[in-house]
């Protein structure tokens, strides 16, 4: 009995590590979405390019360029009026996929879809970003 007790014990144990293990990457995703987007509102580029993964600095090999990119690309990431964080799945260990619904500088809704990795220090970094018009009707 006494073994059965602790057996569950335990598997409780690593059941509610693993939750808190999601919890905080999540939380350490966000944190990253959220320093990109101050960032770039903040129009400091080399800033908003330190949160980018090593996939998109390959991509975009210089701060100016990863600018343009997103300037040309994504205004409503590039200059939100307002953000805020909608659904979060995590992938598997180390990746999250996050939702972000903005409001643009034209007023109008969208939702950005991020994509982060769990780098080998740690640190999460924006893999990857699709932007689209929300469906949402705006009041």
């Amino acid at each position: 009995m006494r073994r059965g007790f602790f057996a569950f014990a335990f598997v409780s144990l690593i059941l509610a590590s693993q939750v808190l293990a999601g919890d905080a990457e999540i939380k350490a995703g966000q944190s990253v979405i959220d320093g990109q987007l101050k960032a770039l509102i903040a129009d400091d580029g080399a800033k908003a390019y330190s949160f980018a993964a090593p996939n998109v600095k390959q991509i975009f090999p210089t701060v100016d360029a990863f600018m343009n990119m997103v300037t040309n690309g994504y205004p409503p990431v590039r200059k939100p009026q307002s953000y805020a964080f909608g659904k979060v799945e995590q992938t598997g260990p180390g990746s999250i996929v996050q939702q972000v619904l903005i409001v643009g500088p034209d007023g109008k809704d969208y939702e950005a879809v991020y994509t982060l990795q769990q780098q080998p220090d740690g640190t999460f970094r924006i893999t990857g970003c699709s932007l689209r018009a929300s469906n949402s009707l705006s009041t």
